[in-house]
């Protein structure tokens, strides 16, 4: 099934953070362009996956409360990311596989109980406006469209690559009458939802390339230092809570360039890592820069969590 040529998405519930991504603006940081792009691309690449959908179509990444949506036309859904309850109308629907959408009905996608973000792919793809290369919404920069707002419609593309393996809603009423239905109990959500309760995210952590600007002590008690993410955190970076790493000089670094990943430390001593929408350049020394796999985590690390570095070699980059 491909979505028609009259296929949309209109937003019933905004939710606390819903924006459109795919995989970035990729190749213009010399002209302060940043990346932007899903937060965590993995889980972007799997639901576009679930759905069919070419890796590059664009899906709706939302934050911590989810999202509602109202299929016009017919659609295929998935939603994977942070855990969460998904539903259609008032049928619990599968998190992590494919859903067949009617016309009229409602996908509801619940509060993430495991992570922060969720990433919700239509078949086709969200068919949003290219800004450079990319349907992104880059927060820091102000390009692409902009975050979702109740009653807006978000037409769906054709970028598909695959028919999807269809979880229908039959099935899914099956589930339900014989007590077997697929969702998550508000007592669980509850539960799950209280951060410090969970074990500490281990981001891996590449030092370099400014490891020199600080203290041998600081260094050593890097690895396995442990950070609560603060409410400060957002698409930009990761801002954290603890241990702080002091500098071994004094003076200004000159501004250099920024990557994914980069653990930069400013004069508080108190690390920030860069997520999706950071800066393409910074004047406060990084420390090391966290991997690939340790980014997805860092972007699925919600305030009130813990994280916790660990030094890898230069190869796990």
């Amino acid at each position: 099934m491909s979505a028609g040529a009259d296929t949309a998405l209109e937003v019933v519930r905004a939710g606390a953070l819903t924006t459109v991504q795919d995989l970035g603006r990729l190749g213009l940081a010399h002209l302060g362009v940043p990346r932007s792009g899903a937060a965590d691309v993995d889980a972007h690449l799997r639901a576009n996956a679930l759905v069919g959908n070419a890796p590059g179509a664009a899906t709706l990444e939302t934050t911590a409360t989810g999202c509602a949506l109202r299929v016009r036309g017919e659609a295929v859904v998935a939603v994977e990311g942070a855990r969460c309850r998904v539903s259609v109308g008032d049928v619990p629907a599968p998190w992590g596989a494919p859903v067949r959408l009617r016309a009229g009905q409602v996908l509801e996608v619940g509060a993430a109980v495991d992570g922060l973000r969720s990433y919700v792919a239509v078949r086709g793809g969200v068919n949003a406006g290219v800004v450079l290369g990319s349907r992104s919404t880059d927060l820091l920069s102000g390009l692409g469209p902009a975050p979702l707002r109740v009653g807006a419609t978000l037409a769906v593309g054709s970028e598909a690559d695959g028919e999807p393996a269809f979880a229908t809603m039959g099935a899914l009423r099956s589930s339900v009458t014989d007590g077997g239905a697929v969702g998550l109990s508000g007592a669980a959500v509850t539960e799950m939802s209280v951060a410090h309760h969970a074990p500490a995210v281990e981001l891996p952590l590449v030092l370099g390339p400014r490891a020199d600007w600080f203290t041998a002590r600081a260094l050593a008690a890097l690895d396995g230092a442990e950070y609560v993410v603060t409410s400060e955190s957002n698409r930009v970076g990761l801002r954290l809570d603890g241990l702080p790493l002091h500098w071994a000089r004094a003076g200004e670094l000159p501004s250099e360039g920024m990557v994914l990943g980069a653990v930069q430390v400013p004069p508080s001593g108190l690390p920030v890592v860069f997520l999706a929408d950071h800066p393409t350049t910074g004047g406060y020394p990084v420390v090391g820069v966290v991997t690939h796999e340790g980014v997805a985590r860092a972007s699925q690390a919600a305030p009130g969590s813990r994280v916790r570095f660990a030094i890898a070699d230069s190869r796990a980059l």
